[in-house]
């Protein structure tokens, strides 16, 4: 038997019809981004995030859910935006989204939700001379298309710091011996050109010594965190920073670096207190070793094969500032060298939480803490997905990275700013 369509039921399957697609459209109010293994850009999705955040919109950090999934309210603008920069995402209805967060709030489970309100104002502390290497950060900021400014010792001194919530620092030395390249590297251009615009800033700051600029900048890179500022540092920079800054008033820079011998008691001189992360290490003063100090780990015999690390899981409920700092969708990490590669545990202040290691060879790549009322994460390595990085290599590409677990460890930090924290159970 057929049935017939009168004009009001036609009206009727019309309306009933708009009513599905708005309760539909209704409910596919969210956008999920995954950050497992089914991401396909896991770097520039950290970009959308921030991008998220500078239209005024609030994320979900969703802390050990499919390797730190990111939620937000839906809107074509940002569906758009991740089509364009090729990241998987999923419009999901209000009710899933609903259904996320209560998995997640369960006592029983290792996870939890952050909130991310504002975007962070972002510096690099980096030269302004072309180096003859790349710098790790600055390579994930501009491959995820997160903005930044550069600064550098001037911009320091002139007191820039505070309009800044995140800092990072470049490849290198605050010791003031220009890294320790002199042996390998005075004859050559580069090298020259760095000594000699460091001691025309020095003089023109009112300073002597290279080594009493940098320790200037190295104390208001300080004041910076002590107020509340994030501090995010690899290679170089973590040792040499704490060394600068427990050698004050003392000279350890021989005559070839700052025209002078080095105090012969300088060892017995330093200052723990004022660290952020080292005590008890042993400064090397011999200026034809690539070395600064014993903070780093020996690097002879180190082969990249079965140089791994492995992140702690950490409490996302009772520690969820390490647990935001370790999200990713591996937990072992493929190691890197740098000038600093890797920290020695037996310096390392127990104050400090140790957040990546390897227990085998006995060292810390990756560690994080409080200082005042802002925070530091110290990462050793050079770049993680360039084992050696020698001087001179080229830029990496990171179109051939999209995925890299080490790399999302510097772009955790970029956000980690950007959080409401809890205030930590104790």
């Amino acid at each position: 038997m057929s049935i017939i369509k009168t004009p009001c039921m036609k009206r009727t399957i019309i309306i009933s019809a708009f009513i599905v697609l708005f309760a539909f459209q209704g409910f596919s109010a969210y956008m999920l981004i995954p950050m497992d293994n089914t991401q396909r850009n896991h770097l520039k999705a950290y970009g959308i995030a921030y991008w998220v955040l500078t239209q005024n919109v609030e994320i979900s950090w969703l802390l050990n859910y499919r390797g730190g999934a990111f939620m937000f309210q839906h809107h074509q603008n940002f569906e758009n935006e991740c089509i364009i920069r090729d990241v998987s995402y999923q419009v999901i209805a209000d009710i899933q989204a609903s259904g996320i967060l209560n998995e997640i709030a369960d006592p029983l489970v290792n996870m939890d939700e952050v909130k991310l309100h504002k975007a962070p104002k972002i510096a690099v502390y980096s030269p302004p001379l072309s180096q003859p290497w790349d710098d790790a950060v600055t390579l994930a900021l501009t491959y995820s298309e997160i903005p930044y400014d550069i600064i550098y010792n001037q911009e320091i001194i002139d007191g820039v710091l505070p309009l800044y919530d995140w800092l990072h620092l470049h490849h290198e030395d605050f010791t003031g011996q220009y890294g320790k390249f002199w042996s390998a590297y005075r004859n050559i251009a580069w090298y020259q050109d760095e000594v000699r615009t460091l001691e025309n800033m020095a003089k023109r700051n009112g300073f002597t010594k290279v080594s009493q600029l940098k320790l200037s900048v190295a104390k208001r890179i300080q004041e910076f965190v002590i107020g509340g500022g994030y501090l995010f540092a690899m290679c170089s920079a973590p040792e040499s920073l704490d060394i600068a800054l427990a050698a004050e008033g003392v000279d350890i820079c021989d005559a070839m670096f700052d025209g002078d011998p080095i105090d012969p008691n300088a060892q017995k001189k330093l200052d723990f207190s004022r660290t952020f992360a080292f005590a008890d290490f042993q400064i090397v003063t011999n200026p034809y070793e690539y070395a600064k100090s014993n903070i780093d780990v020996f690097k002879t015999g180190r082969k990249q094969v079965n140089d791994l690390f492995t992140l702690f899981e950490f409490s996302a409920k009772w520690d969820q500032v390490p647990t935001m700092l370790c999200q990713n969708h591996v937990t072992v990490i493929k190691g890197f060298m740098g000038q600093s590669t890797a920290f020695r545990n037996e310096v390392i202040k127990p104050t400090v939480t140790i957040m990546g290691e390897s227990k085998a060879k006995g060292e810390t790549r990756y560690i994080h803490g409080a200082f005042g009322n802002g925070t530091f994460t110290f990462y050793g390595g050079h770049d993680p997905e360039d084992y050696e990085h020698f001087v001179g290599d080229p830029v990496t590409n990171l179109n051939l990275y999209p995925n890299s677990p080490g790399y999302r460890l510097i772009l955790n930090n970029v956000l980690f700013p950007a959080a409401k924290k809890k205030k930590q159970k104790t």
